[in-house]
Parts: C-alpha cells; structure tokens; sequence
C-alpha cells in the first residue's frame, strides 16, 4: 500500500475537477472534543444537527460538504439510502457485495476500489438508516485502506428554494501517520464532493424522467 494519501494518474486529474472549495472547517483534536463541522450558514433542524455533531478523538480530524440538487427529496433518497448499491453514484467503487444482513441498521457490506486510490477494499457497517428524517450514516470497520475509524453521516433536507434537495455529508477520520491533518482532510473532502455531484448529476436525470 502507499505510504501517503496522494492520487496517482489519471484519477489525480479527475478528482482535481470536482474539487471546487467550501467554506467549511477543517478540524483536528489533541484530546476528545464534540465537533459540527457544517459551514457558516447551513442551517439545519436540530433534530437532524444533532446527527452531525462528532466527537473527534486525537490525531483525527473531520469536515463536511453540502451539495444542492435540483430533485425531490424522495429522488435523491431512493439512491442515498441503498447500501448495498454505492456506487451507483460512488465513482470511486467498483462493486459492493453484502457480507452480511439486509440492508438494514448492522448490514456489513465489502466495496472494491477503482485502481490509482491508496486503497483496495473497504468493509462498511451501516449505522444509521432513518426513512423519516432522511439519514444515513456508516462507519469503516475492516479492509484494505488507510482511512481508519472513518464514519460518515449524510443527512438530505428540502431546499430552502423550491422544490430542490440539500444534502449535507460529515465525516471524521484518523490521520494516516505521515500524513498532515490538512492533507488528510483534504483529500477525503474532495472524494465526498465528488461522490455527490455525482449524485446531483443522477438524481437530476432521474427526476427529468419522472
């Protein structure tokens, strides 16, 4: 495995078109602390917020990105919410197979990674999957990758304008030794903006075809 989280050709270059930059914090912690990495001026419920707030333990570091669609909410879910599907809008993966439960709270399941990432294969336990608030969140619990104790919550909200979706994702992860807490972030920040203007893409598709 490489030493460092850095991108090989050809995915360095299309990683680097969807990295356009957010207003968003970029934090690390020397002791526990509670951490809401959302940006200034998202605002969220609180019943929903409180899914966002980490704790963020020493040598880890997180942050998250906010992405708007031009769907129905019920659209954008009906992909966000298949966990044993991700990369149907998950550029980055290949396959996905369920190791183990049914898609629901516990499901373990196996992705493989597309080549030139500083990984293999990831396994991903399912967290949190609530049909009524719109949440969804895993955590990383084995493989063949550098992004350890990774979990990840996404949460999807109506548009303040429209009929449109914001869906908001957080994460928190260790900072590979080697690595610079901004680097880390960084680098796990780009392949979250990737996954959902991947998304936005699909799911603005499917509504046209509705």
């Amino acid at each position: 495995m490489p030493s460092s989280l850095k991108l090989h050709p050809p995915l360095a270059a299309t990683i680097g078109t969807c990295n356009q930059k957010q207003n968003q914090p970029i934090t690390t912690s020397t002791a526990l602390t509670r951490f809401f990495p959302l940006p200034c001026g998202i605002s969220l419920p609180d019943t929903v917020a409180t899914y966002h707030v980490h704790t963020l333990g020493p040598n880890q570091c997180g942050s998250a990105v906010v992405q708007a669609i031009e769907a129905p909410i019920e659209t954008v879910w009906s992909v966000v919410r298949r966990f044993d599907n991700p990369q149907a809008y998950k550029q980055f993966l290949k396959s996905c197979h369920i190791i183990v439960g049914d898609g629901n709270v516990g499901t373990l399941r196996e992705v493989r990674v597309v080549s030139g990432l500083p990984a293999a294969s990831s396994v991903e336990k399912l967290e949190i999957l609530d049909d009524e608030r719109h949440v969804l969140s895993f955590s990383v619990v084995g493989g063949d990758h550098r992004l350890t104790n990774y979990r990840s919550v996404t949460t999807l909200h109506h548009s303040p304008k429209g009929n449109g979706t914001l869906v908001v994702e957080s994460f928190v992860v260790d900072i590979p030794v080697g690595n610079s807490r901004e680097d880390t972030c960084i680098f796990v920040d780009t392949i979250v903006r990737c996954n959902l203007q991947s998304l936005a893409r699909m799911a603005e598709n499917m509504a046209r075809t509705e």
